[in-house]
């Protein structure tokens, strides 16, 4: 019984594979003849299948640019760079895209030391540090056990020295994917989808109107009441928003 439900697990994952592999190509061939909504339909069944990349938030993003949707676009942007981090052509259309938006922003000022912790912190995501640290973990095992076994003094100077090292750099990157976690988590990005919101000094529609933001715009969501998410923008301004004006980027 339990063979025959693996092989009915089995020939279903391959058959869905083979189908977004089938949509892949279809929407990748559509958006190279100019068919920019027909290859955003065939990446969005891809979705509706439970797939998820950045390839495909990626090219999502660009066919969305195509057809100049400035909110879906930077959407599925910023969902391929939270998968890639450092991806420098994700990067690099995200910024096309940001520079079709009305709202500009000030940016926070940041300290020295605040930029370089980011940028350590940053380099990988915390799913990547915490594999670094287990791969670092078995070369410090692999070291330990040569150590005992190696009979000579200079390599066993050497294994042991690697074998600190190693250790060292396996804790470092628990602590940073530790400390990338709790960014991450912390961290509630939203793009604004409505052509224009207001958004208000309380969460309801008789509050006054602060400040009104366009299609686009990435925010920050740090509370939720009801229908309405408190937001805070780029400068450190915040506001009451309808939920429905925004969509957040961390639902997968």
């Amino acid at each position: 019984m339990k063979n025959i439900l693996f092989i009915l697990i089995s020939l279903l994952t391959f058959t869905v594979t083979a189908q977004n592999n089938a949509l892949f190509d279809k929407a990748t061939e559509a958006y190279n003849v100019g068919e920019y909504q027909k290859a955003v339909d065939n990446y969005m069944e891809i979705l509706d299948n439970g797939k998820h990349s950045a390839e495909l938030y990626y090219n999502l993003g660009n066919a969305y640019y195509k057809l100049n949707e400035i909110a879906p676009s930077i959407y599925y942007y910023e969902k391929a760079l939270l998968l890639k981090p450092n991806d420098s052509e994700i990067k690099n259309n995200l910024g096309y895209a940001k520079n079709m938006t009305l709202d500009a922003i000030d940016e926070m000022p940041t300290t020295g030391l605040s930029k370089i912790y980011d940028s350590i912190i940053g380099t990988l995501s915390f799913d990547q540090w915490a594999y670094l640290s287990i791969i670092f973990m078995v070369i410090f095992v692999f070291l330990y056990i040569a150590f005992y076994y190696f009979h000579y003094s200079s390599r066993k100077r050497l294994a042991f020295i690697f074998s600190v090292i190693s250790l060292l750099i396996m804790i470092t990157s628990v602590v940073f994917a530790f400390l990338q976690y709790n960014k991450f988590k912390a961290d509630q990005p939203a793009i604004v989808f409505a052509k224009e919101a207001s958004v208000k000094a309380e969460p309801n529609k008789k509050g006054l109107e602060t400040f009104a933001l366009h299609e686009g715009t990435k925010v920050q969501v740090v509370e939720e009441l009801n229908d309405w998410k408190k937001i805070r923008i780029s400068d450190g301004t915040t506001g009451w928003i309808p939920s429905e004006d925004i969509k957040t980027l961390k639902d997968f």
